[in-house]
């Protein structure tokens, strides 16, 4: 038996370290020196197929150390009956919650004017909003979404979630389920944050048909995927106003061109791709547990429904 790393180069030495330390007895082997091809069971890759996943006639299962499938789902070579397990780590979770729940309290706490201030030398004296004052939608329900929603209730936040099936929400969160409750979901958020898994049906859904939903003024953080926001409808919003500002962390394109309009956009704020990076100390647990799984037969942790996407 074999596990075969296939996932970002760079990260393969903390990966194997960690899984090492799990179990000694391992054999662990990198991309593209695989060896004998009928001798690997388990293959760990990262946001994309590698290449031909079909040439290891014994495969059992793939791990994928990213939350997100959508593009391994799409690569060539996927075997079809192969099961496939994302990443949902304690890492990545609070990673995560960090990076929404920071840019959420510095709308609170008027971090960009403050900073225009500052770089105008301006004394600005902007009164504290108290965060009861704010509503924030959460589009998504998954186990990054409902951690996030927890902890923004319980700084004193409206929240609110949606989902596109019913979900069940911890205290102080209103849930909105299915197409015909987005329009309602919308109607009074002031920040409205996207962890929307990637689908058919999610694909594009930021844009002018849901913005015309919205307030003047509200706050789009897109931690999700780049396919979610149609770009030219986000960069018309901002221009009208219907989106006061956007902090955008994926990308269609990634990294994001040079050229973009993004770069230099006074009301984007950007990050590359960073808000929730699984940790190999963090994720290892995960992965061995569904090596050993795979090992038995059993169904995988966090294991995907190829017809959802996720």
């Amino acid at each position: 038996m074999a596990i075969l790393y296939a996932a970002e180069p760079e990260d393969a030495a903390g990966w194997q370290q960690s899984l090492l330390a799990l179990d000694a007895g391992l054999e662990i082997r990198h991309w593209p020196d695989w060896g004998k091809a009928e001798e690997i069971d388990f293959v760990i890759v990262g946001g994309k197929s590698p290449g031909d996943l079909s040439v290891f006639p014994n495969l059992r299962a793939i791990q994928s150390t990213w939350a997100g499938v959508n593009h391994l789902l799409r690569s060539d070579g996927l075997p079809a009956d192969v099961p496939i397990a994302r990443m949902v780590d304690r890492g990545l979770t609070g990673s995560m919650a960090e990076f929404v729940v920071y840019h959420v309290l510095d709308e609170l706490r008027d971090g960009p004017a403050l900073r225009a201030a500052q770089a105008e030398r301006n004394w600005l004296m902007a009164i504290p909003r108290q965060a009861a004052g704010l509503t924030v939608g959460i589009l998504g329900l998954g186990t990054l979404g409902s951690d996030i929603a927890a902890k923004l209730a319980g700084l004193g936040f409206k929240v609110r979630g949606w989902s596109r099936s019913p979900k069940e929400a911890g205290p102080g969160i209103t849930s909105f389920a299915g197409a015909d409750s987005l329009p309602a979901f919308c109607t009074g958020t002031d920040i409205l944050v996207c962890l929307l898994p990637l689908t058919a049906e999610t694909e594009n859904i930021l844009d002018a048909k849901l913005f015309a939903l919205l307030g003047d003024g509200t706050v789009l953080i897109n931690a999700g995927r780049g396919a979610h926001l149609n770009e030219d409808d986000l960069l018309a919003a901002l221009k009208t106003g219907r989106i006061g500002r956007a902090v955008l962390d994926v990308f269609r394109t990634e990294p994001l061109p040079e050229g973009h309009p993004f770069w230099r956009h006074p009301q984007v704020t950007i990050s590359p791709h960073v808000a929730a990076i699984t940790r190999a100390g963090t994720g290892a647990e995960d992965i061995y547990a569904n090596f050993r799984r795979a090992m038995a037969g059993q169904n995988l942790l966090n294991q995907v429904d190829r017809d959802k996407g996720y």
